[in-house]
């Protein structure tokens, strides 16, 4: 059956990511799956001066393994972990020979940030050494769409092209747009997900003066990220990238291809409150996940997981919990729930698709990784987060949730993948 509720079927079929757990997907998965941390000291500027000293940054990135060292050059961070990515998701897809029809195939990646690594170097050039030794790449490398382009030329994706910037929830609406763009019938292939590459003493500087992130930790960084625990006090921002191949269902079976799981629907809504802060009542995030659950065609009964959005923010965590509980009622008291921010801490607008791939990976396996430093009980958050040690469990749809900065809600469902 190649359709459902009388739209397409689409599916993932390939997988790729560049964390702070690793260089692989593997590496990733096998992180999240033992607990492990990836959050440590900042290395790539001096932080000694910032309140917050922490990140979660990949580390050993070489971008001359992936692409040609020129271009590389030119490149901001974010694009140059895309392009890396990306050739890991193609070739787990099966396409490294490339594509039979690329005019086929699109790009929709998402990013919060984009290339501001370039346009914080142009600048410090135009300060110090005048405008005539700023790079012509400064600008341009630096607008959010950088990403989405050098990926669709880098691997001849001549479809359609889109970027979406929506802060925190960047990847997960990419990923459910990208699969509305192949329901739409103009696309088979999409590659999709999300990327962020802008740790530097501005974004630091700047969530810190938020009173966004934690400063406790800066000598047990591993410690800092800690949803849903009463100690919790703020996100640690990160880096990285997440793809992921999506396929319409008879594009897939016709080449055979390996099927992780379907991508059965997504909605996103506004809080319209306030830049930062979430909206006290929850009205936003309760219409974000009740649309979700509504498009993709499930009850609220057939949830059997949940990827929260679990930033280890005290406003945030608490809210969603609130949320999860409106939304589900008591079934919300037998769901799982656990955070992947936890271990990598907050990529921004990779976040959403570094935990779609999670959930990708859990329906999978059928295992659920843990919510990482998982030790002092809160009352405003008494779900069950599977706390610290992974669990087997039997996983057929999955929710992931997004909630991010200017009140910006997305929620993606997915499901294990019935022939």
């Amino acid at each position: 059956m190649t359709q459902v509720n009388g739209r397409t079927r689409v599916v993932i079929t390939g997988l790729g990511a560049i964390s702070p757990l690793g260089l692989t997907l593997h590496e990733l998965w096998d992180g999240l799956l033992n607990a492990r941390s990836g959050i440590s000291r900042i290395t790539q500027f001096d932080a000694s001066g910032l309140p917050c000293q922490i990140a979660g940054e990949v580390k050993g990135f070489e971008p001359k393994n992936y692409m040609d060292a020129k271009d590389a050059r030119r490149m901001a961070r974010c694009s140059q972990l895309a392009v890396a990515a990306t050739r890991e998701a193609v070739a787990d897809a099966g396409f490294a020979g490339g594509f039979a029809d690329p005019e086929r195939v699109g790009v929709l990646l998402g990013t919060a940030i984009g290339g501001l690594d370039r346009l914080d170097e142009g600048s410090t050039v135009l300060r110090k050494q005048g405008h005539a030794r700023v790079s012509p790449f400064s600008v341009p490398e630096s607008v959010p769409n950088m990403p989405s382009h050098h990926v669709s030329k880098a691997f001849r994706a001549l479809g359609p092209l889109n970027t979406c910037v929506t802060a925190c929830a960047s990847g997960t609406q990419s990923v459910g747009e990208a699969a509305e763009v192949i329901r739409r019938g103009v696309a088979d292939v999409m590659i999709t997900g999300g990327v962020e590459g802008a740790i530097g003493d501005l974004t630091i500087a700047g969530f810190a003066a938020m009173r966004a992130m934690p400063v406790n930790y800066n000598d047990d960084p591993g410690r800092a990220s800690r949803p849903f625990d009463k100690n919790r006090e703020g996100f640690v921002f990160s880096e990285g990238c997440a793809i992921l191949i999506l396929e319409r269902l008879e594009h897939a079976l016709a080449r055979g291809a390996k099927i992780y799981a379907e991508v059965l629907g997504h909605a996103s809504s506004s809080d319209a409150y306030h830049v930062a802060a979430p909206d006290p009542t929850h009205a936003g995030a309760i219409r974000a996940m009740t649309w979700a659950l509504k498009y993709a065609g499930v009850q609220p009964h057939e949830i059997d997981y949940i990827n929260a959005h679990g930033s280890s923010t005290p406003l945030n965590d608490a809210g969603e919990t609130a949320a999860i509980k409106h939304v589900f009622g008591e079934h919300a008291y037998n769901i799982p729930i656990s955070s992947t921010k936890s271990m990598i801490g907050h990529p921004m607008g990779a976040s959403g698709a570094m935990e779609a791939t999670a959930c990708t990976l859990s329906l999978h396996h059928q295992i659920l990784h843990p919510t990482a430093n998982y030790e002092t009980p809160d009352p405003d958050c008494d779900l069950d987060y599977v706390p610290n040690v992974a669990r087997k469990a039997s996983v057929n749809i999955t929710l992931s949730n997004s909630f991010g900065l200017g009140g910006q809600n997305a929620c993606l469902v997915l499901r294990k993948y019935q022939a």
